[in-house]
């Protein structure tokens, strides 16, 4: 037979005492019965009903300050936005295509300086290094037209001497003739701005086409 353990039964538990609800004593006759006193718990009525509007009228002005300060931010923020620095007058591309003038000046014009000249203009008695000359009509008789141009950015550091000679020499490259430019024989001519020049503000660099014989071209060149 199996070794067996025994382990005592444990006692059942006593019957709770039965809660007795103390009675209080019925008042004697003749003396009135008082009221037992209220247990106070948390603020009065009226505390909440005062504390309710003022909490509303908190939250109200913090809300208004919060769309007002973002209402600023975006103010400030276009404002920067709009008061950007205008784009640099520098094209950036050579033009081989003249923009033709709502009105175009009379011709001919006398004492027109570098900075004025066109693309496309036509010139009487040319001399790139002269500081005026006389633009005329095309189909007037001219010995040179301005056929490529190229701006550099304003805010640009002088490249210097060969730099620009190169830039001159890829805007001829870039000129388009017409084929009235068979009819005579032409050169291509680079005009381009000194050190000093350029710290004057010229940041041009011209093509022109000439003819060797003086005014002998009848004829715009370009398209």
């Amino acid at each position: 037979m199996d070794n067996q353990e025994q382990r005592p039964v444990p006692p059942k538990p006593a019957a709770p005492p039965t809660a007795q609800t103390p009675q209080t004593a019925a008042p004697a006759a003749g003396f009135p019965q008082l009221a037992a006193p209220a247990v106070a718990t948390g603020a009065p009525p009226e505390q909440h009903r005062r504390f309710a509007p003022i909490l509303l009228k908190t939250l109200f002005v913090v809300v208004l300050l919060g769309v007002v300060g973002g209402l600023v931010w975006l103010a400030n923020t276009l404002g920067s936005e709009t008061a950007a620095p205008p784009a640099d007058p520098g094209s950036g591309v050579i033009e081989v295509s003249p923009t033709p003038l709502p009105t175009p000046p009379a011709l001919p014009r006398e004492g027109v300086t570098p900075p004025d000249y066109r693309l496309g203009d036509c010139f009487k008695d040319f001399d790139p290094e002269a500081l005026r000359s006389t633009v005329v009509a095309c189909d007037t008789p001219h010995s040179a037209q301005l056929v490529a141009v190229f701006r550099y950015p304003g805010n640009d550091l002088y490249p210097g001497r060969e730099s620009l000679a190169a830039k001159a020499l890829e805007a001829c490259q870039a000129a388009r003739l017409a084929p009235a430019a068979n009819d005579y024989t032409l050169n291509f001519q680079r005009a381009y701005p000194s050190g000093t020049s350029w710290e004057s503000g010229d940041r041009r660099v011209d093509c022109y086409v000439t003819a060797d014989g003086g005014n002998v071209i009848k004829a715009s060149v370009l398209p």
